[in-house]
């Protein structure tokens, strides 16, 4: 027996149409920040890059799975549904990486605050841009509240992808039940 509504907080498409959108959304703005703010935070020249990068291509994704959504493609759909474990793992890995390198760096992202929002020395060395200028909210709140909010952030964002995957999957799995429905469309009768 199909349960065609368990786990679903919204309609189906619609509300998978919303949640790829949230999901983009703040995935652009994570990337945007890492992409900023991330040499204040990670110390190693192309890290925060890829970091912000991930974040990007799951916003394209998110995007990609709402327009197939939108026009019900199910060949997009089942695309969807094929990468969706692939970003999953992929942001896993990453939020793994990006905890442990953000405590790895609890000590510079200290004495940056500690110097006025300086580059660390070794970023400095490498020419890494200064631009834009360190947040002073980060020393503000302190390193356990940042560790604590990416940490935070980083499952709620494996949680909504883990939901956006079951909900492509789920749509997927509906599209292939009513196309082998035999019913009275068109004013006919059932298996005729």
């Amino acid at each position: 027996m199909w349960c065609d509504n368990c786990l679903l907080v919204l309609p189906l498409r619609a509300g998978a149409i919303a949640w790829a959108v949230i999901i983009a959304l703040y995935s652009l703005g994570g990337g945007i920040f890492l992409l900023l703010y991330g040499q204040y935070l990670f110390f190693v020249k192309p890290e925060w890059q890829i970091y912000g990068g991930i974040g990007m291509a799951v916003m394209g994704v998110a995007v990609v799975t709402a327009i197939a959504l939108s026009t019900r493609s199910y060949v997009f759909s089942r695309a969807m549904q094929f990468t969706w474990p692939f970003i999953i793992v992929t942001c896993a890995i990453r939020a793994i990486l990006m905890v442990v390198e953000l405590n790895r760096g609890r000590d510079k992202i200290q004495w940056e605050c500690d110097n006025g929002g300086q580059l660390w020395i070794d970023s400095q060395t490498a020419n890494i841009s200064q631009t834009p200028a360190f947040p002073t909210e980060f020393c503000i709140v302190g390193f356990p509240a940042i560790n604590t909010a990416f940490i935070v952030s980083l499952l709620v964002d494996l949680g909504f992808q883990l939901y956006m995957f079951f909900l492509i999957w789920r749509f997927c799995a509906r599209l292939v039940h009513y196309s082998g429905m035999k019913g009275p469309f068109g004013n006919g009768y059932y298996n005729a």
